[in-house]
């Protein structure tokens, strides 16, 4: 076992793919692609840059030599350029042409841009396959009545379905916020040190066109919705702060979903996949703990507090840049990023085999279903003659003492036999049963599915119905 601290969202919680976007491979490759295509747009508006030079460095750009490059960090105290030599050593031709006219931000910055980017189409592909698994899931339970709960104390029924789709329009609105940054996401471009684009107007001899082209191309070379208008050196931090309260977003809808499956396990009426030799407790061997449901919930808290860092970081930027914010984008923009993509995991692997228990519903159901079935009674009996301030009082003083039976003596509710005894009532045992079938206290809770689903979610899976059908094998 290593020495060293390991840590656990790249060994024990996030995806591969995730793991590359933000690994050091990436990063630095993503760094020579854009000294690439520095040379040619410089080259295409006129630079004497030679189709060799860029050639030999395109030759370069995966095989980088990182111990090199760590020895040259070391004497030189700057990541880039210790890169830039690392490089230059390796295509020496093209060495005096490599980072023209740019400054550090124009490699790190727009390779965080890029890896952001790449991120968020990650994570909303997976959100759209958690969303998908939920839609089948409402559907199939679109008709099952279910307690409801406020302030987490019965209430008016509901169904499995519809509380479900309370779980899917968080992650529908965490989608298109998701899908916002995609798609208006900018580059920083080609800048300068400052942001005035200088040093480029000076290679260019005072040609603003020239200039403005070269950092319309660059971007459109990244697949980028065109340049950033201004920036000083670096992008505006505002745009880490977005991306990180986007994320947290995505937390924020998975800490409420799973909060809700860990009651709904506690009760059994509701259970996440469990493995036929998973092990509950190392002490209580009968127990089924949604563990992974809690895994969610940690990580969750993890992500939501992890994004104020980016918001005090864009706050406290200093003129055109400071450092400061430097060691802490290394950590809060990626580590938000690898949780969030095993939050997502997690959440498509619990939703693929969701567990429903209609009889234990049903029994809870029954417990309360006469307190709520109680306006239907008195409406019904007014009907038949009675007197509708009479009836609510005696409606009153018998749910009173059937509370009273349940809570002191631990018996059953017995409320519909004490007013099916009342004559004041004037009902019988069978017109009692007859008002207390579960589905005349469900409202539009069906339909609701049937209507948020087509609205909805519909629209967004026909979208990406080609990156559907994800399976997720969790590493632990």
């Amino acid at each position: 076992m290593s020495k060293e601290y390991s840590n656990p969202l790249i060994e024990r919680y996030a995806s591969k793919e995730m793991s590359y976007i933000f690994s050091p491979q990436k990063k630095f490759s993503s760094w020579r692609k854009l000294w690439v295509a520095l040379a040619e747009v410089e080259q295409e508006l006129g630079l004497n840059i030679t189709d060799e030079q860029i050639n030999q460095m395109k030759a370069h750009i995966e095989d980088i030599d990182f111990v090199r490059a760590a020895e040259h960090e070391k004497i030189r105290r700057h990541d880039v350029m210790a890169h830039v030599h690392t490089f230059g050593e390796q295509c020496p031709d093209a060495m005096p042409i490599i980072h023209l006219g740019a400054t550090s931000a124009y490699v790190g910055d727009n390779t965080d841009l890029i890896q952001m980017k790449e991120g968020l189409e990650l994570v909303r592909i997976k959100l759209v396959n958690l969303i998908s698994k939920l839609k089948a899931f409402s559907l199939e339970y679109k008709g099952q009545p279910t307690l409801g709960f406020t302030h987490f104390q019965p209430a008016q029924l509901t169904t499995v379905g519809k509380r479900a789709t309370l779980w899917m329009m968080d992650l529908v609105m965490d989608y298109h916020d998701i899908t916002f940054l995609i798609d208006t996401m900018k580059f920083r471009g080609v800048k300068g040190t400052t942001g005035t684009q200088a040093s480029y107007l000076n290679l260019f001899n005072g040609d603003h066109e020239k200039v403005k082209a070269l950092d319309a191309k660059i971007a459109e070379k990244f697949g980028f919705a065109g340049s950033l208008a201004v920036t000083g050196q670096t992008y505006t931090r505002r745009i880490d702060a977005r991306v990180a309260a986007a994320l947290s977003g995505v937390a924020q809808s998975m800490h409420k979903m799973t909060n809700d499956l860990r009651l709904l396990q506690h009760m059994k009426e509701v259970e996440e996949p469990f493995a036929k030799h998973q092990i509950g407790s190392s002490a209580m061997a009968y127990k089924r703990n949604p563990m992974r449901s809690e895994r969610i919930a940690a990580l969750s808290r993890f992500v939501m507090s992890s994004a104020a860092s980016p918001a005090m970081t864009q706050s406290t930027q200093w003129f055109e840049r400071t450092l400061d914010d430097s060691a802490n984008k290394r950590l809060s923009i990626p580590e938000a990023f690898l949780a969030v993509d095993a939050i997502l995991d997690i959440g498509n692997n619990v939703t693929t085999g969701l567990v429903v228990y209609p009889k234990v519903i049903e029994k809870h159901m029954n417990a309360e279903l006469p307190f709520m079935a109680t306006e239907n009674i008195i409406m019904e009996a007014v009907k038949r003659g009675g007197d509708r301030q009479e009836l609510h009082e005696a409606i009153r003083v018998h749910s009173m003492e059937a509370a009273r039976q349940v809570k002191e003596f631990g018996l059953q509710n017995d409320l519909l036999d004490r007013i099916a005894k009342d004559p004041v009532f004037g009902l019988n045992e069978n017109d009692m049963e007859s008002l207390l079938n579960p589905m005349d206290y469900i409202g539009r809770s069906d339909v609701q599915v049937i209507e948020f689903v087509e609205a909805e979610v519909d629209p967004i899976i026909e979208l990406h119905k080609g990156q559907l059908g994800q399976e997720v094998e969790l590493k632990v």
